[in-house]
């Protein structure tokens, strides 16, 4: 069985990714921000938020050691952060300053290796944080990248949907075309590997748009070229299929999926073990831990879930029921995600973290629970009887950030600026025929030399036209809501 050992909801914006260390669990997300936890009781570190990218973060990592945190993020940048101070290390600048999707550590971490949206990837010298080189390994945006065990082979993977093996000199070894027809969107090396003799077996995991998980086993003799063979493609998710990762010991595979589903497979038989459900949209992250028996879940509805694996049979868990860590005081752990289904209790506990304790007697008093929280004004407020004008001052704006905060995390994905993830105010089309955040485009066009954000590609112009029609439409569905 699996079942919920607790939630996490600090972040603002879609989580993009998920990683342990033996003693932390690492989260980032499209709100620019890493944010860190204390495995012992998944308490956030003192620290934490950690802040240092301008733009959405998509990839984080541990070394081996768990000593030192790699985040990437589309402002073409990748950060070492110390883990047990957030402080930064070293910021690695791509040489082609394109946006960085995704970031990995050879297993003894003297290797870092970045893959950006040009179809290239830089591989630096962890220790030193000096570039060992930056070549081009693909036609589209490298999206997927992974060291194989034993740190002498890379796989990466783009959004045309082809894989390809690389040694550490970046000279290819292996193409596999077409592996996921629309594109990889994640691959991951099983941390164990067999020797046969002569011969050295490998076990990676590649998921993509075309709803497919597989298995593929990675071989290589003695002077000879390294095989790549697949082993299972497991269909058990309905939709893109965006996040893998293995177990420790290579004996599970999980995925994560647009269906909003996590799936966990038994490695080597290639069948379903258990289907979760927990999280309201797409399910962009997993990662398992090396050293207890859980998953963390990362999702475009901004929560992350911590699975316990308990012993027992297989089964698909259609519904996990969740449990509170013991211990926890994170704010609204256990909270329905929207503001209007909280209960009286969930209202007084949010004034109680916001700062509002005087408030929640009076609360308490009128009985007021999410949907009449969600409906207060100035006029309504005072009826109440909150006499000091400064304290509903500070209601009348937490209520306020708590709404648009919940709007956020509902409003449809064409309405959010590409670049920051924000519900877009001022809707421009700029020459890419993408829409962005008037203020957004324009400064990243500024500072990155008039390359489009979702392309890479060089803008025919810097001109930026209003979106009118978007920005009515954003204004209908704020005003419906």
């Amino acid at each position: 069985m699996v079942s919920v050992l607790c939630t996490l909801r600090h972040h603002s914006d879609e989580v993009t990714s998920c990683a342990f260390s033996p003693t932390l669990l690492a989260t980032c997300s499209g709100d620019k921000t890493i944010r860190l936890y204390d495995t012992n009781d998944f308490s956030e570190l003192p620290f934490s938020p950690l802040s240092g990218h301008g733009y959405a973060v998509h990839c984080c990592c541990f070394s081996s050691c768990g000593s030192y945190l790699v985040t990437c993020s589309t402002d073409g940048s990748t950060i070492i952060w110390t883990a047990a101070t957030g402080e930064v290390e070293a910021t690695l600048q791509h040489p082609g300053r394109s946006p960085v999707r995704v970031c990995a550590l050879a297993p003894d971490s003297s290797l870092l290796l970045a893959g950006a949206c040009d179809g290239t990837v830089a591989l630096w010298e962890f220790p030193s944080k000096t570039l060992r080189r930056c070549g081009a390994v693909s036609e589209a945006s490298v999206v997927a990248c992974c060291f194989s065990p034993c740190g002498q082979m890379f796989v990466t993977g783009c959004t045309r949907g082809d894989l390809r093996l690389w040694d550490v000199d970046v000279s290819l070894l292996r193409a596999e075309k077409d592996a996921h027809d629309l594109g990889v969107t994640c691959c991951s090396f099983a941390s164990l590997f067999k020797v046969d003799g002569c011969c050295v077996e490998f076990r990676l995991a590649s998921c993509g748009q075309d709803s497919q998980l597989k298995i593929w086993i990675v071989s290589q003799h003695a002077g000879a070229a390294p095989d790549m063979k697949l082993l299972h493609t497991l269909s058990g998710q309905s939709a893109p299929v965006v996040s893998c990762a293995f177990s420790s010991d290579g004996e599970t595979v999980v995925s994560g999926s647009v269906d909003k589903s996590v799936a966990v497979y038994d490695a080597n038989r290639g069948t379903l073990l258990h289907t979760l459900k927990q999280h309201d949209r797409y399910v962009t992250a997993v990662a398992l831990s090396s050293t207890m028996p859980w998953i963390a879940t990362g999702s475009m509805d901004r929560t992350v879930n911590v699975w316990r694996i308990e012993s027992g049979d297989g089964g698909i868990v259609a519904e996990s029921r969740q449990t509170v860590c013991p211990g926890r005081k994170l704010p609204g752990h256990s909270r329905p995600l929207l503001a209007a289904d909280w209960s009286e209790e969930d209202v007084r506990t949010w004034l109680c973290e916001e700062g509002l304790q005087e408030l929640v007697s009076i609360f308490k008093a009128h009985n007021i629970d999410g949907a009449e929280l969600s409906q207060l004004n100035k006029e309504t407020v005072a009826e109440l009887g909150v006499e000091s004008v400064g304290l509903r001052g500070r209601l009348l704006r937490k209520i306020e950030a708590l709404k648009a905060e919940h709007s956020g995390s509902e409003a449809p994905d064409e309405f959010l600026c590409p670049i920051t993830r924000e519900l877009m105010k001022d809707p421009v089309i700029a020459a890419d025929g993408y829409s962005y955040e008037r203020e957004a485009i324009e400064s990243w066009i500024r500072a990155k030399n008039k390359s489009s954000p979702m392309t890479n590609l060089p803008l025919q112009t810097t001109l930026v036209t209003p979106n009118r029609s978007l920005k009515m439409a954003i204004a209908r569905w704020k005003s419906s809501q």
